[in-house]
């Protein structure tokens, strides 16, 4: 929290007349005189932070050579402020200019990527003031790390300065040739179609590509074959970019800036490089205007590389050789042993940044390599993704907790989205884990060695969540868990429930009671394959296990569960920025996918073709479409398997965000189904996005397990007409099987099934809180959209412990003539129904059809039915 306003002026004026006095010493005394032979390195370079204490004192401010501007933190510790140097430079000293709050104890480290630190300098006697440190290393990225503060604020500093030397010149090599003209460009996205990629390469000074208004935003162009690069041309239209990079990669993946700037003028702009590259491309990071970033032409100078053959590409064109997989997972992936130092501090740096950060962009994968780790306390919040590594669970052994609480939101848990832990033992500190989540939020394939308590500290509001192949020794505690799904684990208890309660294959589960208690039991799950998880081998090798198939399951399926291993070699590592031209020539090749954290924005969508191929995303890794297309696409073919990351729909509507199989598709799949788990879509939150239908499901025989499609009801772009979306889950396929569905708010059917032999085990639902009357759902003759629609055609489907829930915030007088519709016939059936209308928002004429008591009044009470027909 900030000081009082009067406190943080009287700091401000003190050091303003600091400030000023020092000024006057330097009459006689010259400020830099150490670094007389060095250069200033990180004027103007990117800066990022820990955290910022608000929108006035960002990281930028301590490298933008003003006295008068400053980054602070947030009062808390640790806190860090980095600088990206663009590219590996030779440092001989740091000098830090502090504000009144200023750092006790700190570190300046070095990394080359942005992850793996060196100390350069460390104390824990700081005084403050202006700080000159001689320093000797070399390094890209270059941070001050902050871990006792001197004050009770945060961390402050004026200016933070890099000096040294860079690795080379900058003076363009003569005889240097245009070598991007014509050449097949890409973006991030195009404002329209009048405003494509490839006329920023044409050589038209009157065609120009522009992206649409946000940050970030790319333009890149493929050289074919591995150039030297020598200058950079960008001639701006009006819309230009403040803040951006020019970057190289030679495989469209993995990326070196080769310039930075924060202060970008617009107009035309020669730009004198050194590097090189297959792939160039401009980053932005701030545009100049509230439009989008704009250019009628984008040149690259320098010498082309041979394009005839034998350069390893990410793309198909040119003549490149095959792409290849494995390689290192990114910066936002933290890997840790026993005797990685510092660890706790790392999390809790973590969970800074992300605790309250619900529609950031900032995403992390946490693995725990096999052994023995003591005094852990890991607050998860949004994004993060923390997995131990071993082969089996017991390998990863954590004395201590995995905590999802709910501070950051008073105590109430309902949007705890968004986090994961998985694959490792947990011995809690107090004998009980704290994992109080709502939707999005797996708990997989975990040995709690005590009791689980599944609710906020307080008892505060909590909805939704799952766990999976889990055992827990202790008790569970649902306490003010409105709805939860368990699916083949053991438990020693249960203790009680409020609304749904769902089980299947869970030994030591209580028994079936619905609606009093809530409990629905099922002995055994009809299928169920477990998620693909990574570890590591007995030879330090990363690996993606794939286990295998099960059919009436019971209980957890390790150790030692059966399965494939998949050495990382074949899995394509993707990291943000990849187009998805690469993404698809590396799948066609015949590699699996890996998705590491960030943000993919796709210009077409990621097409998976082959029988068997694993998509396994890390730190909800998250895919955009852009323009309308569809995020993903899977052919109708045996045994794909979708795992772990979030599609969040872009500005241009979608006719759906996943499809599984064209429409038509009729192959069978029994012995060899697709998975899709812990994969989520979105619609508006983060911002404006539109699709018809979140997910398409075509083929036969797929298994759906744990998935939340969600219309937003909160955050930036939500609104009627703001996030439109049709439907959640559209299935048209036969024999698929659903373990854990949560969809929310679509406009129409949240689900609308179609397919024969379809089953669902677990179904949470909430109608769209929006609609601005009666009139805005109508559905012919009836009142409203069933939140699960079976079409009357289907003579077999069936369903267990499914609930549906009305909040009409917008007119609270809508009236649902019911929660669930499905044809009266013998072989469509429904096991332990319930609708509840929250507070009286809205009320539910019936459960399903014409049966079952409505809602009335606002005591938030369930209607049930529990059996129908």
């Amino acid at each position: 929290m900030a000081p009082p306003h009067s406190l943080r002026r009287q700091r401000n004026i003190v050091a303003a007349v600091v400030t000023a006095l020092f000024a006057s010493l330097l009459l006689f005394v010259p400020l830099h005189s150490a670094h007389a032979a060095d250069t200033l390195l990180s004027q103007g370079k990117t800066a990022t932070a820990s955290s910022t204490e608000n929108a006035g004192t960002p990281a930028s401010a301590a490298v933008d050579g003003n006295t008068g501007t400053r980054w602070s933190s947030a009062a808390a510790d640790p806190q860090w402020l980095q600088v990206d140097l663009g590219a590996t430079d030779n440092l001989t000293s740091v000098t830090l200019n502090w504000e009144t709050a200023y750092a006790k104890s700190f570190k300046i480290q070095v990394s080359s990527d942005g992850s793996n630190w060196t100390d350069l300098y460390s104390t824990t006697t700081g005084t403050g003031g202006n700080q000159t440190v001689a320093v000797n290393g070399s390094g890209r990225y270059v941070r001050m790390y902050g871990t006792v503060r001197a004050t009770q604020y945060g961390y402050s500093l004026w200016e933070f300065q890099v000096y040294g030397s860079t690795g080379g010149g900058t003076t363009p090599p003569s005889g240097a040739t245009l070598i991007s003209q014509g050449r097949p460009a890409t973006a991030s996205s195009t404002e329209n179609a009048g405003t494509p990629a490839s006329a920023a390469v044409d050589g038209d000074t009157g065609t120009r590509w522009s992206s649409a208004a946000s940050d970030p935003q790319w333009l890149q162009v493929d050289l074919g074959a591995t150039s030297t690069i020598s200058s950079v041309v960008l001639n701006w239209e009006t819309a230009y970019g403040k803040s951006f990079q020019i970057q190289t990669s030679n495989d469209g993946s993995t990326w070196t800036s080769i310039y930075s700037t924060t202060s970008g003028t617009g107009g035309n702009q020669t730009l004198n490089v050194t590097g090189s590259g297959r792939y160039v491309r401009l980053y932005g990071t701030a545009r100049g205007t509230q439009y989008g970033y704009s250019l009628w032409e984008f040149q690259v100078y320098g010498t082309a590389g041979d394009d005839s053959g034998g350069s390893t590409g990410g793309s198909t064109g040119g003549g490149t050789g095959p792409i290849q997989g494995g390689g290192d997972l990114g910066p936002n992936v933290k890997v840790f042993d026993p005797s990685t130092p510092n660890i706790q501090q790392q999390l809790d740096s973590i969970f800074s940044q992300q605790e309250s950060n619900q529609f950031g962009d900032a995403r992390y994968q946490v693995f725990f390599k096999p052994g023995t780790y003591n005094n852990i306390n890991d607050q998860i919040g949004f994004y993060t993704s923390v997995s131990g590594l071993g082969k089996n669970p017991d390998d990863v052994q954590i004395n201590g907790d995995m905590t999802v609480d709910a501070g950051w939101f008073n105590g109430n848990a309902t949007q705890n989205f968004w986090r994961s832990v998985e694959n490792m033992a947990i011995k809690p500190v107090s004998g009980t884990d704290r994992w109080a989540v709502a939707q999005a939020a797996p708990f997989r394939r975990i040995h709690v060695e005590g009791g689980l308590n599944l609710a906020p500290n307080g008892y505060g509001w909590a909805s939704g969540g799952y766990i999976a192949d889990s055992k827990i020794d202790g008790t569970v505690g649902p306490y003010s868990q409105q709805q939860w799904y368990t699916r083949d684990s053991s438990i020693q208890g249960w203790t009680n429930g409020v609304w749904n309660m769902v089980f299947s294959g869970v030994q030591g589960a209580p028994a079936q009671g619905f609606p009093n208690p809530v409990y629905t039991t099922l002995g055994s799950t009809p299928e169920s394959r477990d998620k693909p998880y990574m570890y590591i081998d007995s030879s330090g090798n990363y690996q993606v296990f794939v286990p295998n198939l099960r059919t009436n399951a019971s209980g957890v399926d390790w150790p030692n569960t059966p399965g494939t291993s998949i050495p990382l070699t074949q899995f394509y590592v993707a990291k943000p920025g990849v187009s998805a031209e690469t993404i698809n020539a590396a799948l066609a090749q015949g590699l699996n996918l890996v998705l590491t954290p960030g943000i993919y924005h796709v210009d077409q969508p990621i097409n998976v073709t082959r029988a068997n191929t694993v998509v396994l995303g890390l730190g909800y890794a998250t895919v955009i479409p852009d323009n309308g297309v569809d995020a993903v696409k899977v052919a109708d073919v045996d045994g794909v398997k979708l795992a772990g990351f979030l599609i969040d729909a872009g500005t241009g509507k979608s006719p759906q965000l996943l499809q599984v199989g064209a429409p038509g598709s009729n192959a069978s799949h029994a012995s060899n189904p697709t998975t899709i788990q812990d994969v989520f879509a979105r619609i508006g939150g983060a911002g404006p996005g539109q699709a018809s239908t979140a997910f398409e499901i075509n083929s036969n025989d797929v298994i759906i397990d744990h998935t939340w499609l969600w219309r937003a009801d909160h955050g930036a772009g939500v609104g009627w007409t703001t996030n439109p979306a049709d439907e959640g889950l559209k299935v048209n396929g036969n024999n698929v099987l659903a373990t854990g569905l949560f969809v929310e708010h679509f406009e129409k059917y949240d689900v609308e099934w179609a397919g024969q032999n379809g089953k669902t085990i677990f179904f949470q639902n909430e109608i769209a809180y929006d609609p601005p009357n009666q009139a805005a759902i109508q559905n012919g003759s009836t009142r409203g959209y069933a939140a699960y629609k079976v079409d009357d055609n289907v003579t077999s489907h069936e369903g267990w412990g499914l609930g549906s829930y009305c909040n009409f915030t917008a007119d609270p007088t809508i009236i649902q003539d019911h929660g669930f519709e499905a044809p009266t016939t013998a072989g469509v059936k429904f096991h332990d129904l319930l609708v509840v209308s929250l507070g009286g928002m809205g009320q539910y004429a019936h459960v399903i059809n014409n049966t079952g008591p409505g809602t009335s009044g606002t005591s938030t009470t369930p209607s049930t039915v529990t059996s129908y027909p």
